[in-house]
């Protein structure tokens, strides 16, 4: 659905995980894997999380094809649920567009309370939402909250207060826009630090 190439979000984090001499992440809502194989590419350890088998599938062959096996490792796994890693074990966390994802205020609480746990002190946490600045912002069907449904998608988007609302035990290090896409979707980067 996205292409093949790194997201433009992967691309600017990889140069934040360069400047913080971050070696390890853990990339949330892999998808298809784009973003994990540019990361291990560029010589960082990835443990790739998604909810969809055929997408765990997905990246494990190409992890094979690129011979970065050494580099990736895969979890099938639903981030409503506790993440599978022990309390401050986790340099940095990356996921691109997981956050505006059909889930709710509460889900991304509980899931950012969750990314805190995991994080060493320090650690970072970076994610990317389409924000109420994109053209789908309440077109569709209203499901609640900041969510509406096009064309069977249902997208969560995101306005400042939202992210910084979310943040609660975060420091906020940058929430900067920038567009992708042909469409183009407008969507925030956001880079959170634990405190």
């Amino acid at each position: 659905m996205f292409g093949l190439e790194p997201s433009k979000a992967a691309i600017n984090t990889l140069k934040t995980f360069k400047e913080k001499k971050i070696k390890k992440i853990v990339d949330l809502g892999a998808g298809l894997g784009r973003d994990t194989i540019f990361f291990a590419k560029n010589s960082i350890n990835v443990e790739a999380l998604d909810y969809s088998p055929a997408a765990i599938k997905i990246i494990n062959k190409k992890s094979l094809e690129h011979k970065l096996s050494k580099l990736i490792s895969t979890k099938i796994f639903d981030v409503r649920k506790q993440l599978p890693f022990e309390d401050g074990s986790v340099e940095a966390c990356f996921s691109h567009m997981l956050y505006c994802m059909a889930l709710s205020t509460s889900e991304l609480e509980y899931l950012n309370s969750e990314i805190c746990r995991i994080l060493k002190p320090g650690g970072i946490n970076i994610y990317t939402a389409r924000h109420t600045g994109d053209g789908d912002y309440k077109n569709g069907v209203h499901i609640g909250e900041d969510l509406y449904e096009n064309d069977g998608f249902i997208v969560h988007f995101f306005s400042e207060k939202k992210v910084r609302q979310l943040s609660n035990k975060f420091s906020v290090i940058n929430i900067e826009s920038f567009e992708e896409g042909t469409f183009p979707r407008k969507l925030f980067r956001v880079i959170l630090k634990k405190r």
